[in-house]
């Protein structure tokens, strides 16, 4: 009887092999270890990004640039944005995502005028472009799925099913049902509150999936269930119509 097996076994476990199968590392964070040489390198559970990760993902992109503008781009990343509305903060980190984080380095030659690619010069300083993520070569970037990882938001500790990383940020969430039960009880009951009471989470998120297996929909960190959609085919609008946990992977 399918209710002799647990969320795990039916559900969790195979999404986590789908994704091992597209190359990501995978994590399980129940027993986590903290601290720089721990299970995910996190000090707290208050943290909802990976730093480690990001910096060293920051400076294999960028090998150009000077530590300095590493730090000054992890601090524009991880900056607190809880002032701001969600969607908001959302649109701002999407910003820093796509085009890269613009911070001033010291520089011996200064110039008033930028160049076409982005960089200036302001008095001692010029302005860099600092890449988060190469969209042109996927493989360049860190893909790390995270199981069960809890977060402590400021009121409630909250524990995601699945959490996608790219280069240490919070890119995908994944909220399992087992089969029989609604994926609509995923976002309702889990996904929601996740929004409310870890928000820290979704400053970057692009992509929120709830599943049981079976039925799979997703959605943005702004829509609502009407606005959660299948995802019915892998590679072109010529194949068959499937509906699957393992389509949507």
């Amino acid at each position: 009887m399918i209710n002799a097996y647990t969320e795990d076994q039916l559900v969790e476990q195979p999404a986590i092999g789908l994704f091992e199968d597209l190359g990501w590392e995978t994590l399980s964070a129940v027993e986590e270890i903290f601290g720089t040489a721990g299970t995910l390198g996190r000090a707290t559970k208050m943290e909802a990004l990976l730093t480690g990760r990001l910096r060293a993902a920051l400076e294999k992109l960028n090998p150009a640039l000077p530590p300095e503008a590493i730090t000054s781009a992890m601090d524009e990343l991880t900056r607190n944005r809880s002032a701001m509305s969600p969607a908001a903060a959302n649109r701002e980190v999407h910003s820093l995502l796509k085009d890269g984080v613009r911070v001033k380095v010291s520089s011996s030659e200064p110039s008033p005028q930028p160049s076409p690619g982005g960089r200036g010069r302001e008095g001692g300083t010029r302005i860099e472009r600092v890449r988060v993520i190469d969209w042109e070569n996927p493989e360049a970037n860190d893909f790390l799925l995270v199981s069960q990882m809890s977060i402590q938001g400021p009121l409630y500790l909250r524990r995601p099913d699945l959490i996608g990383f790219v280069n240490g940020l919070p890119l995908v969430v994944v909220e399992l049902k087992k089969p029989g039960v609604p994926a609509q009880q995923a976002f309702t009951d889990n996904l929601t509150c996740y929004k409310a009471d870890i928000p820290a989470l979704f400053w970057g998120n692009a992509i929120m999936i709830a599943s049981n297996g079976t039925d799979s929909r997703v959605g943005s960190p702004t829509a609502d269930w009407e606005r959660f959609f299948e995802w019915k085919r892998i590679a072109s609008e010529d194949e068959l119509r499937r509906v699957s946990l393992e389509v949507m992977t």
